[in-house]
């Protein structure tokens, strides 16, 4: 959806269809690390159900490097870089659509690290903004109590998120909000 330069901005709700809680292997389960070229995996055991951030996480405490996430947002591609701490949940920023390769880095000091990617709270807006503009989140047709926490972009659609102050519990999320640009 478009806004016509010049028009004054239109209110919009976008609803996003039983959004489950994202678990830290979503999309891989635990994935040995090579001991010194990087791991290119093109399989995976899930994809996002909405447009939504991925998390990485070790399974140690010497689990480190970068986890290069290739996807796509809106049929363009796009690529996130995560840096891998220890046995931590790492967050990214941009929402995929879905993920077409993971790149992961060699291990660190044994033949026995693992990774995991799998999926996060902020949710992909539909529309790209130049500002905060969002008015209401509802979570199973409740009003959330605390507005979500919004990122925006007027420029990458893939940085529009919204996280609910509830936990995702598989229920309908719904978004209300007006269009800037």
């Amino acid at each position: 959806m478009t806004k016509i330069a010049g028009s004054w901005p239109r209110v919009a709700s976008f609803t996003f269809p039983a959004v489950a809680l994202g678990a830290n292997d979503d999309i891989l389960a635990d994935t040995a690390m090579d001991e010194t070229e990087d791991t290119i995996v093109t399989e995976f055991d899930g994809q996002p159900d909405v447009a939504r951030n991925v998390t990485v996480k070790g399974n140690d405490a010497n689990v480190s490097g970068d986890v290069v996430i290739v996807g796509t947002r809106a049929g363009a591609e796009i690529t996130e870089t995560l840096a891998l701490n220890a046995a931590n949940v790492v967050a990214g920023d941009k929402a995929f659509d879905t993920i077409t390769e993971i790149t992961l880095p060699p291990y660190d000091t044994a033949n026995t690290e693992r990774v995991r990617v799998g999926l996060g709270a902020k949710i992909g807006l539909p529309v790209a903004l130049s500002r905060n503009t969002v008015l209401a989140a509802f979570l199973d047709g409740a009003r959330e109590g605390t507005a979500p926490t919004i990122a925006f972009s007027a420029s990458a659609l893939e940085s529009n998120t919204a996280t609910l102050n509830s936990a995702l519990d598989g229920s309908d999320v719904i978004v209300d909000l007006y269009e800037t640009l």
